[in-house]
């Protein structure tokens, strides 16, 4: 029975098509300006139509377009990491047009895949050893600290994110400032904890924190986030909530950095 009604429907709806488009044809045929009228609804339908399809081709050229812009984006960026190595060198001969900027050199990503609703995420980037990529580099971008590389593939690379309960940078007050581990809160998109710092320490909350330097891992003066609130822990020292300038949820380009003497480093650390 429910067969016989769809047929019917069917068929009855087909009648009505065909009726429909005999009387537009007996009325585009009966004068001047039904034709008009008739062929300005067809015009205004298919503009309607070919408009949809540029916003379609335009949504799905946004990608190349994104890549184009995150590359001129690296490039610029490491143009200015070049002139400060420089500066702070005080010798021209310190600017080379490479992928290298002081001790660190410079790659650009892009994130394939990433978590963001456990204590324990991670972030799958698109280069490899193929491209270079090392254990233990940083993953940054112009406002934020994101993970490190804890496993190289041949064309993809594992990493610990930020927002990981096992990860802590060394973050610095100011540029000149106290320092001490900055690690995520835990359980919000942009909350993150500095501990260790001298309860002495005058805080002015909105403050922006940056990269300490203190490591291999990144380098100094990335801006991190800005202070918040602070609360004195066992009478020595304050933890302080901080306000992350990143925005984890709509990451997709980043920069991967390694530090050129991290295995001199490391072999002087470990007394070798």
């Amino acid at each position: 029975m429910a067969r016989r009604k769809g047929i019917r429907f069917i068929y009855d709806a087909a009648i009505f098509i065909l009726l429909e488009i005999a009387a537009l044809a007996m009325l585009k045929n009966s004068g001047v300006m039904q034709d008009l009228w008739i062929s300005k609804g067809i015009h205004a339908m298919y503009a309607s139509v070919w408009g949809s399809l540029d916003d379609i081709r335009y949504y799905f050229s946004l990608k190349s377009k994104n890549d184009r812009l995150a590359q001129e984006n690296f490039r610029l960026t490491q143009e200015l990491r070049r002139y400060k190595a420089a500066a702070e060198a005080d010798s021209a001969a310190a600017f080379t047009m490479s992928d290298t900027a002081g001790t660190y050199r410079y790659m650009p990503a892009a994130i394939a895949r990433m978590t963001a609703n456990g204590q324990h995420n991670y972030i799958i980037i698109d280069k490899g050893y193929e491209d270079g990529v090392k254990e233990k580099s940083g993953i940054i971008t112009g406002q934020g600290a994101i993970g490190i590389i804890d496993a190289v593939g041949k064309h993809y690379s594992y990493a610990l994110s930020f927002k990981n309960s096992g990860i802590s940078i060394s973050a610095r007050i100011g540029r000149e400032g106290a320092v001490g581990p900055l690690r995520w809160d835990g359980h919000s998109d942009n909350g993150a904890i500095l501990s260790e710092i001298p309860h002495h320490i005058t805080l002015t909350p909105g403050d922006t924190i940056f990269t300490s330097g203190y490591s291999t891992i990144f380098p100094p003066d990335i801006p991190l986030g800005t202070l918040g609130t602070a609360r004195v822990v066992n009478g020595a020292t304050y933890e302080i909530k901080i306000r992350l300038l990143e925005d984890f949820s709509t990451l997709r380009y980043v920069t991967l950095v390694n530090h050129t003497g991290r295995e001199e480093l490391e072999q002087l650390e470990d007394g070798r």
